[in-house]
């Protein structure tokens, strides 16, 4: 009986140790297995492994960011919205709810969790996953497709856990962290953590607040699922979890978790699409610019420059606060003038044209028809003309531009392009001409829908704006005094005498004999926009000096008209350049070229590219000193008078057409208004001694305009958006905008004191007041 009992404790005791020994064969045959199968993994057996050279330098996309004066983010440039930001700039509270949530024990590992790798195969997943925050950027930068096949996965974890463990060795964690948030695709083209903080929340990171921070490591998990766009509630849910497990590790007591798990989700929705944003005119212009730039500027190793993945960073001129108000002065006027427009069309058979027959009509939709978008795609693809053309005339559901929000609805193509005819469109630019650099620069009342720009692109006449030239090149060649009277009576160019076909003899505005009896002064004479006075100017200066006082200007003279009619403003100029030659009289006779691209960096910092002052002297200070003191007559006593004082005040036309009125502008200003043939252009060119700004307002096609002057006329149409942008800068003390004296120059030679001139001991008394020329 001992024996037998003996006997099966010996048994009992083999059996044990045959499991023991084949728990450890299976332990040790497991792990030489993970080992065999990671080195195999590594030596590229399972699939290519990165190289060293990759590791260090794996690829991404870095977007091209614009950045304004003021340090503010204007637009991108981008296939991946990606604006790199280093650690020092990311909040602590982002890296702690990272941390907390994604990878507890992230600075105890090398790249993979043991402990809780172990956890995710025990449990299979249910208490919590096993990748680390250095395993997710493998995944990231290595694992382009991620495979639905459950072996195939297998293979691509084993090579993302070789990856991470030669990421560790390759970087610090904090660079580790870094890496990780700047590459994940937060949704709605926010790549990295610096474009989410400025779509999520409108602001740079290193301002997120907590529970912002919070939202966006919620969104880890899977931003698709964790929208807070889309799904705010569920959103909240998850980053009320985040803020338990930061309460969890010690990043936030009790009290603060529960405080902060009481706030709404705040979202400030701010998208960064290529038709969003301020600048948008401005942005598509440098874009264009560095399309040309990258050609004749390329890398050291010869490539092209890449300006949608190469991160590169474009420091502009523009300030993002004046550029904001410029923008809000153009939708306030714009948006009350349109109003008055389409009532006065109300009862137009033709609208929004006028002054043209049916014919004509059908020649303009058809001509845009032929321009557009539609028609060039499906030409492209090989359809005849008949059939498009079929197709601009079946109603479609679309999405059109309106003041009041853009609106759903079902036309045709071809009626469509019919109501964004009816659209009045505005340039403004605005520059400082003591250094050459463009503030503010908006091309178009909204790019999304109309993506024409008129600062620099588009070219229209120019009218009133232009006898400014005129008159300074009689300052500047012969001399002659604001004070200077000439005859009001009509006046005639015979034919040929400039290379006119045709006599030419303008008429003044108004009605009656009265505007032309008497004599008057080139400051009143420009104030009002007199004709007559203006055409005698021309005669005596010659249309071919004053050309070439514009060119020198700035003004491009390429196809200008070259007979007497240019002194009426028949040539047709950019704002840009309009902007640009009045400069020159603000800067004491002295052009500097607009500067709109300060500086070009690489995504290392390395500068490509710095802009050099470009100055040209045109005329003498004393001439330009002159002709802007001309100018500042205008606005006393002239059409752009309106700016000054509340003497309008109760007046229904000022209170419903002259946007923001009154202006009460009681410092210095010079300036001028502009209106065209029918009203089809209105201008407005205003100077401070800082600061020179141009404002056109017109329709796309010059067959749209108002029915008569007073609402067509610039000192309607374009004036007031000048006046509701200054009213808005002077109103910013940080803006620095100058509300002095033009500097006068000493010894001036020339009579600007109209009231003394030409009297008795004044040192100008030799030249009498009424000169026969």
């Amino acid at each position: 009986m001992a024996e037998s009992r003996k006997k099966q404790k010996q048994q009992k005791k083999h059996s044990n140790r045959k499991y023991i020994l084949g728990f450890w064969a299976l332990f040790i045959a497991g792990f030489l297995g993970v080992i065999v199968f990671f080195l195999l993994a590594g030596w590229g057996v399972f699939g290519k492994m990165p190289t060293f050279e990759e590791l260090e330098n794996p690829e991404t996309n870095l977007a091209t960011e614009l950045i304004s004066a003021d340090g503010k983010t204007l637009g991108k440039y981008y296939r991946e919205n990606r604006t790199p930001i280093k650690y020092e700039n990311l909040p602590q509270n982002l890296v702690q709810a990272l941390v907390a949530t994604e990878d507890e024990r992230f600075y105890k590992h090398a790249g993979i969790d043991a402990r809780g790798t172990i956890r995710a195969a025990v449990f299979l997943g249910t208490k919590g996953g096993a990748s680390t925050i250095t395993q997710q950027l493998a995944k990231q930068l290595f694992t382009e497709n991620v495979s639905n096949n459950p072996f195939a996965r297998v293979l691509q974890k084993m090579k993302e856990w070789v990856i991470a463990t030669r990421l560790e060795r390759q970087y610090t964690k904090e660079e580790i962290i870094t890496m990780y948030l700047n590459k994940y695709d937060f949704l709605y083209q926010a790549v990295g953590v610096r474009s989410a903080a400025h779509i999520y929340f409108d602001k740079e990171p290193e301002d997120l607040k907590v529970e912002e921070s919070a939202v966006l490591v919620a969104m880890l998990k899977n931003s698709a699922l964790y929208n807070p766009v889309r799904r705010p509630e569920l959103v909240k849910k998850r980053r009320n979890q985040v803020l338990v497990q930061m309460y969890k590790n010690g990043f936030l007591t009790e009290q603060e978790k529960d405080s902060l798990q009481q706030q709404k989700l705040k979202i400030e929705f701010t998208p960064e699409g290529h038709d969003d944003g301020i600048a948008t005119y401005f942005r598509e212009y440098t874009r264009q610019f560095l399309s040309k730039w990258i050609v004749d500027n390329p890398k050291p190793n010869g490539e092209t420059y890449n300006i949608y993945r190469d991160g590169l960073r474009i420091y502009t001129s523009i300030d993002s606060k004046m550029q904001q108000y410029a923008e809000t002065a153009v939708t306030q006027h714009l948006a009350n003038l349109q109003k008055e427009f389409d009532r006065q069309n109300k009862n137009n058979r033709t609208a929004p044209f006028r002054d043209i027959d049916k014919s004509m009509t059908e020649n303009i939709i058809n001509g845009a028809i032929r321009r557009s978008e539609r028609y060039r795609k499906m030409r492209e693809k090989g359809i005849s003309k008949e059939k498009i053309l079929a197709s601009f005339d079946e109603p479609r559901e679309m999405r059109i531009f309106s003041w009041k929000g853009d609106i759903d609805t079902t036309m045709t193509p071809r009626d469509s392009i019919r109501y964004y005819k009816s659209f009045f469109q505005a340039g403004l630019m605005s520059m400082d001409p003591t250094t050459g650099e463009v503030k503010a620069w908006v091309g178009g009342s909204n790019f999304k829908h109309f993506k024409y720009d008129h600062v620099k692109q588009g070219k229209r006449q120019v009218g009133s704006t232009f006898k400014p030239f005129v008159y300074a090149t009689a300052i500047d060649q012969l001399k002659m005094s604001p004070c200077d009277t000439l005859p009001l009576n009509r006046f005639t160019i015979p034919a040929g005498k400039y290379g006119n076909i045709k006599d030419w003899s303008p008429r003044n505005s108004g009605s009656g004999d009265d505007v032309y009896v008497g004599m008057m002064s080139l400051k009143e004479a420009l104030a009002n926009s007199v004709n007559t006075v203006t055409a005698r100017v021309i005669d005596k200066t010659t249309p071919h000096n004053v050309i070439s006082l514009a060119g020198k200007l700035g003004i491009d003279t390429t196809n200008f008209p070259t007979g007497p009619a240019i002194a009426l403003g028949t040539a047709d100029i950019s704002l840009y350049d309009m902007v640009s030659a009045y400069s020159t009289f603000a800067n004491k006779g002295v052009r500097i070229d607009p500067v709109m691209i300060t500086r070009i960096e690489d995504k290392n910092g390395t500068v490509l590219f710095q802009n050099v002052p470009k100055t040209h002297d045109v005329m003498s200070a004393e001439a330009a000193y002159v002709t802007v003191n001309l100018m500042e007559g205008v606005t006393k006593f002239g059409s752009g008078a309106r700016l000054r004082g509340n003497w309008a005040k109760g007046n229904s036309f000022y209170e419903k057409a002259v946007t923001g009125y009154p202006y009460d502008f009681k410092n210095p200003i010079a300036g001028k208004t502009g209106t065209t043939q029918n009203q089809s252009d209105g201008w407005f060119m205003g100077m401070v001694p800082n600061l020179v700004t141009g404002v056109w307002v017109g329709a796309e096609d010059r067959a749209v305009h108002f029915p008569g002057i007073r609402y067509g006329q610039g000192a309607t149409m374009a004036l007031p958006i000048w006046g509701l942008y200054m009213k808005k800068l002077y109103a910013d003390k940080d803006m620095n905008i100058s509300q002095e004296d033009f500097e006068k120059p000493e010894d001036l030679s020339i009579a600007i004191d109209c009231d003394t001139y030409g009297k008795k001991g004044n040192s100008n008394s030799g030249v009498i007041e009424e000169l026969d020329f």
